[in-house]
């Protein structure tokens, strides 16, 4: 009872320390561990070479060319992105002043053709008639539309593209509207232009490199029922602006060949020379008579003002390019004037002749009523065009019902071969080959 009751409160014989540090085996490495320092709160002096972390201390950052480009690179390092820069600088410098060249040139040419086509149209430009003078009227809505428009008329021509500008105007008696469009060389691309001269220069299908005007005039013809709606009350009776259809042109004979090549219409009429044109002008009609009318003192006084500026003047009714239908064969009466434009700006010999062009559709509208003779042999130019379509026509519609027979004929052919069996095949195919044989043989026999 004794030894339990020391062994729970402890008592008994005290532990032999030897005993006890053999049995406890596990700890003996620290049984005989000197007690720790107390650690010092000042810190030890920095050594000069480690610094106070005991890392060698960071130096300066030695000198390099990095920070100097100067040092580094030189101009003659850049030659290639210098070259680039100078080729841009020069396509922009030529971009700029050849653009503001053409733009130049164009307000130039509508400076000197604002007064006749201010005069002779009520509306000109794109813009329509400005509201200011809408409220006039008669005489005075007309003189007030001129005074505008002439005011303005830098701002009647519509830039297009840098090399292409163009106008229009309407309103007047006989004529429904007219186009003008200037097409001017591309100064802005001398690369271009130098191109197409060399070009130009050995082949004559290419086209030198000029400034030119071309102006197409649409008569009414009678029609201005179906384009001008009439006000209540005004006149109703037909007006008189048709006339006879014919072609005919006045051309340079420069320009002949070229012009005969590119317009069907005007390959439809003979050349003849006329004793009142001087010699390097020439008439290209189907009739002496229609010569006659349109070959006024006036025209013939304007084209020698224009000089070699001058290329053609055509009036027709049958289209630019050779009509393939009988549909492009239905006459569409038009106008058209052609000129080079000169280099100095001065349009003083220019302006006659496009005023000539302006108003001719009166003397047509008045005059040009032929005799039935002339008519007829007009119509007959036209007819054989005609019968010419309708030949090609005709052609083409027996090709295509050869095409559709054949086609029929071989799906007949390959349905009746599909109903066989392979020996009824073979014998069908047998006589199809006989049969083939002896027409080869007859023809052969026919050429002997």
């Amino acid at each position: 009872m004794a030894n339990v009751l020391n062994s729970l409160f402890g008592g008994g014989k005290v532990a032999d320390p030897v005993k006890a540090q053999a049995g406890d085996s596990d700890f003996a490495d620290f049984a005989g561990a000197p007690e720790p320092a107390p650690v010092s709160l000042n810190p030890p002096p920095a050594n000069p070479l480690t610094g106070a972390t005991g890392l060698p201390a960071q130096t300066a950052r030695p000198y390099t060319k990095w920070y100097n480009v100067h040092e580094r690179h030189s101009l003659a390092d850049f030659k290639a992105e210098g070259l680039i820069m100078l080729a841009m600088s020069v396509v922009l410098v030529f971009h700029l002043i050849g653009s503001r060249m053409n733009r130049k040139k164009a307000k130039k040419w509508i400076a000197a053709n604002a007064a006749p086509l201010t005069s002779e149209f009520a509306s000109v430009g794109f813009t329509g008639i400005p509201t200011i003078v809408a409220t006039k009227s008669d005489d005075g809505l007309t003189q007030t539309v001129a005074e505008s428009n002439l005011r303005t008329s830098e701002n009647i021509l519509t830039e297009r593209s840098l090399f292409e500008f163009a106008t229009y105007a309407t309103g007047r008696a006989n004529v429904a509207f007219v186009d003008v469009k200037l097409v001017l060389a591309k100064r802005f691309n001398p690369l271009t232009v130098f191109a197409e001269s060399v070009l130009g220069f050995f082949f004559d299908s290419i086209p030198q490199p000029v400034d030119v005007c071309e102006a197409t005039l649409y008569p009414f013809d009678g029609k201005e029922a179906l384009t001008v709606p009439r006000l209540p009350g005004s006149d109703s009776r037909p007006t008189k602006s048709s006339y006879d259809s014919f072609v005919w042109a006045l051309v340079h004979k420069e320009s002949m060949k070229q012009v005969r090549d590119e317009r069907y219409d005007v390959s439809l009429t003979f050349t003849k020379d006329h004793p009142s044109l001087p010699s390097w002008l020439t008439v290209m009609s189907e009739s002496a008579e229609i010569t006659n009318l349109l070959l006024t003192p006036e025209l013939v006084e304007a084209a020698k003002l224009a000089g070699d500026h001058f290329q053609y003047l055509i009036v027709t009714d049958q289209p630019r390019e050779k009509p393939e239908t009988i549909e492009e064969t239905v006459p569409r009466k038009r106008i058209y004037l052609k000129y080079t434009l000169p280099s100095d700006n001065n349009y003083k010999s220019l302006v006659p002749i496009f005023r000539q062009f302006l108003t001719i559709v009166d003397l047509l509208a008045q005059s040009a009523h032929f005799r039935a003779e002339v008519l007829r042999k007009v119509k007959a130019v036209r007819e054989e065009a005609i019968k010419q379509i309708k030949k090609v026509e005709e052609d083409e519609k027996n090709e295509e019902r050869l095409v559709e027979r054949e086609r029929a004929k071989k799906a007949k052919r390959d349905a009746e071969l599909k109903a066989l069996d392979a020996k009824a095949q073979k014998k069908y195919l047998e006589k199809e080959r006989e049969k083939e044989l002896r027409k080869s043989t007859r023809k052969t026999t026919t050429r002997g």
